[in-house]
């Protein structure tokens, strides 16, 4: 219900000479598409929100990431009122999309500008990297203090994540940087499991062995 009374506000924004502008919203969103950065900036110089969100209630700034958009993403991102933190209804912000996705500049800009590592849903940027497929992307989330064996609500490491679904040299990073193979989620599965899971048998072998290796 909130989702859909922030969009029927944006939707009946008074824009420009005080009339309103019901066009506004689909504009936006479809120049946003299109990576149409001047008609975004147009539209947001006559005060259109720049956390709106679209129908689906996933912000613009997210948005941009996912289509990709970078000129319009550079503009909202310079923006003085983006909230850089805005969450999808999942959870998830446009740092988490950035970090999954391999977009390793954006990651890194957005880090730059100050947005979080962790989301409100208890899933980190970490966990999205790890899950992806550009270890530089893993990387640079850990050098940047990102929690090595941060929890997400069913227990999972990024650690599990990687063993799962990531590319294995995740597996590499995390484990050089300290990540504990040990580790078990609410389940009590490990990352040895998760890589079960996906009959990923040579990195589950791995991950058992260290799993079973007396703690140094």
């Amino acid at each position: 219900m909130r989702l859909l009374l922030q969009a029927l506000v944006t939707i009946g924004i008074i824009l420009g000479s005080g009339t309103v502008r019901a066009d506004a919203y689909d504009r936006f969103f479809q120049a946003l598409g299109l990576d149409d950065a001047a008609t975004v900036g147009s539209l947001l110089q006559r005060g259109f929100p720049v956390d709106a969100r679209d129908a689906r209630g996933q912000p613009a700034l997210v948005l941009a990431i996912r289509a990709p958009a970078p000129k319009v993403l550079a503009l909202l991102m310079e923006h003085p009122q983006v909230d850089l933190n805005q969450p999808t209804p999942a959870g998830e912000t446009a740092l988490m999309i950035a970090a999954l996705e391999g977009q390793l500049d954006w990651t890194r800009r957005l880090a730059d500008r100050g947005a979080a590592l962790d989301s409100p849903s208890g899933w980190t940027a970490l966990h999205y990297a790890a899950t992806g497929q550009n270890p530089d992307t893993v990387a640079l989330l850990l050098t940047r203090g990102a929690v090595v064996d941060a929890r997400a609500p069913n227990g999972a490491t990024p650690l599990m994540m990687a063993a799962r679904h990531g590319d294995q040299r995740h597996v590499d990073l995390l484990l050089a940087r300290g990540a504990d193979p040990r580790a078990v989620d609410r389940a009590g599965r490990s990352a040895a499991d998760y890589a079960r899971m996906v009959e990923r048998d040579r990195l589950a072998a791995r991950l058992q062995a260290l799993q079973q290796a007396p703690p140094r």
